[in-house]
């Protein structure tokens, strides 16, 4: 029977919360604050009696052996799953779809090749999805008539999100979360349980790939645009500067950069240009 005051709900200790710490912060980047020990135990302790371990301190042990792939990535998952959901704060998309595609289709850019969007950090899929929405809306008001095919890369640390975003299957609840009827009757087909899978022709434009943020995005390729949308309120100033850098460079010439409302580039500053489209802000690559 364990003792571990983790696994009894107890207050977790310092020692092993500073090496838990410890590990989020060389495995994802993540910075977790001071007293959080009661969120850590919260969403750990399934995961303890899950695999059968005795105390957090022999998890830890675990994670930084490496010795168990899928108990590292359920902890990276739910550590870093955040509240998501389609068309999140409207402005992007839409600015996307009345402003920067138009712009990237006109017939003297066809020679540049496929427009290629990056949504990092992408969770279970609403943001690429909802890209890809925004696409077919814009492909369906210009008749059709699309100078250059889109590509839309999706990524994520956790490889447990990624699957449930290929897959494309949400319950109602989540489908309500900023999902109008109209676009569920248009792009989504109805499964039994009350739940709702996205459409092939969304999924088809999308390519989930699962890459850490602190890595090389070089296999990733250039893009045209990349949504890093409240992903760098969790990083610490060093940290925000070094990935933002790092897009800059994945960016083709000019690129485009959307941010969280809260967030903005800071130490990177001098590689973009801010331009303001109301009601939000985007930032363009120099």
């Amino acid at each position: 029977m364990t003792t571990d005051r983790t696994a009894q709900g107890g207050t977790l200790a310092q020692v092993e919360f500073d090496h838990f710490r410890e590990f989020l912060q060389d495995a994802c980047g993540i910075s977790l604050g001071e007293n959080k020990q009661y969120l850590v135990t919260n969403r750990v302790r399934r995961l303890l009696e899950e695999h059968n371990l005795e105390s957090f301190s022999e998890l830890v042990g675990v994670l930084k052996r490496n010795s168990n792939r899928r108990l590292r990535d359920q902890v990276i998952d739910v550590m870093t799953t955040n509240e998501t959901f389609w068309f999140r704060d409207n402005y992007p998309f839409e600015y996307l779809k009345s402003t920067i595609l138009p712009d990237l289709m006109q017939p003297s850019k066809r020679m540049f090749g496929p427009i290629r969007v990056w949504s990092a950090a992408c969770s279970s899929g609403q943001e690429p999805y909802s890209l890809s929405m925004t696409v077919d809306e814009y492909r369906r008001r210009a008749m059709g008539a699309l100078a250059r095919p889109v590509q839309i890369v999706a990524t994520d640390l956790s490889s447990i999100v990624l699957e449930q975003a290929r897959q494309g299957i949400y319950d109602k609840l989540s489908v309500m979360r900023g999902l109008s009827q109209e676009r569920r009757d248009a792009y989504f087909e109805p499964l039994d349980g009350d739940r709702w899978q996205v459409k092939p022709k969304l999924r088809e434009c999308i390519e989930f790939k699962a890459i850490n943020l602190l890595d090389s995005y070089a296999a990733l390729g250039r893009f045209d645009i990349v949504f890093c949308r409240n992903v760098l309120i969790y990083f610490d100033a060093a940290l925000k500067t070094r990935i933002l850098e790092k897009i800059h460079a994945s960016l083709k010439p000019g690129g485009i950069v959307f941010l969280g409302s809260s967030e903005g580039v800071a130490g990177a500053s001098h590689l973009f240009e801010m331009i303001r489209c109301e009601p939000g802000i985007l930032y363009r690559a120099l």
